[in-house]
């Protein structure tokens, strides 16, 4: 069976806004890749970062529904220093600010567990958000740490980093000569993907040595179907949660309307919505991943890259190949 060509055009880049493509642009084992990640990280952080590790950090998927992998990137510096960077390409139905918490804190837990004293290298949480955390505050980039009711800093080893996006793109089209650094990271991630503004982002390319060694390693992943496959799943699942939710929503609220005529209209609605919502997503979101697997597997990806691709076990995959084959 010939393998179908996932990539849009010979010249098309992947997302960078979507985790997994995200993931892949800073984590090849290619010298392109590589030091893309380390300006990149010391353009956040405002310092240079000589050297960097990368940790394998991927959790095993077992669940058919589980349509979540880890698309976080754990770096270590050659100074102990440890951070955990992702992309977060959506606005989530949780606590951000609380999860960033937490996870700041596992990281500092982890480095904190070295030496028989309470000294430990510092933790960075970083998230590129491709929407905005905060409304009011008009800078792209935030970082969190903590800090007395004065401003004094306490100890300054956990801390949690935002990266606007959204508040980058407003610079979209301003000479590169005007922009700063930070900023033309945040438009490279923006539109590198976008053919429309392939000459501008190429001017930002050109102007910085990180952003060509990004543009390299992003040009690089895209030139493999399964990265292609991957994004597409991720971005297919997502329209599928919308849908799944749109349609649990709806089912629930009718549900809760005819169920609260009965035990009181507020109870009702409350209950019926859960309900709707819960058998919408556990449905959808199993039947939609078993029908991505076929898909992949007509394609003639292998069992391997289609569990990789939709979150399946290798096992379930081949299930499905031996009754696609039959």
């Amino acid at each position: 069976m010939q393998n179908r060509v996932l990539r849009p055009s010979p010249t098309a880049l992947l997302n960078p806004r979507c985790d997994a493509s995200f993931k892949a642009m800073f984590t090849q084992n290619t010298k392109e890749s590589n030091l893309a990640l380390k300006d990149f990280i010391s353009t956040l952080l405002n310092r240079k970062i000589s050297n960097l590790a990368l940790i394998p950090n991927e959790p095993p998927i077992d669940m058919l529904g589980e349509m979540q992998m880890s698309f976080d990137v754990g770096i270590t510096f050659d100074d102990g220093e440890r951070a955990d960077l992702e992309m977060q390409s959506r606005l989530q139905k949780y606590d951000y600010a609380t999860r960033a918490e937490i996870q700041a804190a596992r990281l500092l837990n982890v480095n904190s567990r070295r030496g028989d004293n309470w000294t430990s290298p510092s933790a960075y949480q970083i998230s590129v958000l491709n929407f905005e955390f905060d409304n009011n505050d008009k800078s792209p980039l935030a970082w969190y740490t903590m800090r007395k009711e004065s401003g004094e800093q306490l100890a300054g080893k956990l801390n949690i980093i935002f990266f606007d996006l959204i508040k980058i793109r407003k610079m979209f089209g301003t000479s590169v000569e005007k922009l700063t650094k930070l900023q033309k990271w945040g438009l490279f991630l923006s539109y590198a993907d976008s053919e429309k503004h392939r000459d501008y982002i190429k001017k930002l390319v050109d102007s910085e040595d990180g952003l060509m060694n990004a543009n390299a390693a992003l040009n690089m992943v895209s030139q493999d179907d399964i990265n292609w496959a991957i994004e597409n799943s991720i971005f297919k699942a997502q329209r599928d949660y919308n849908s799944n939710m749109q349609y649990a929503e709806k089912t629930g609220m009718e549900r809760g309307l005819a169920k609260g005529m009965k035990q009181g209209m507020k109870q009702g609605m409350k209950q019926g919505l859960k309900q709707g919502i819960e058998q919408g997503l556990i449905k959808g979101a199993r039947q939609k991943a078993i029908e991505a697997a076929q898909n992949f597997l007509r394609m003639g990806l292998s069992p391997e890259q289609v569990a990789q691709g939709t979150g399946m076990t290798t096992k379930e995959v081949l299930a499905l190949k031996s009754k696609l084959d039959a």
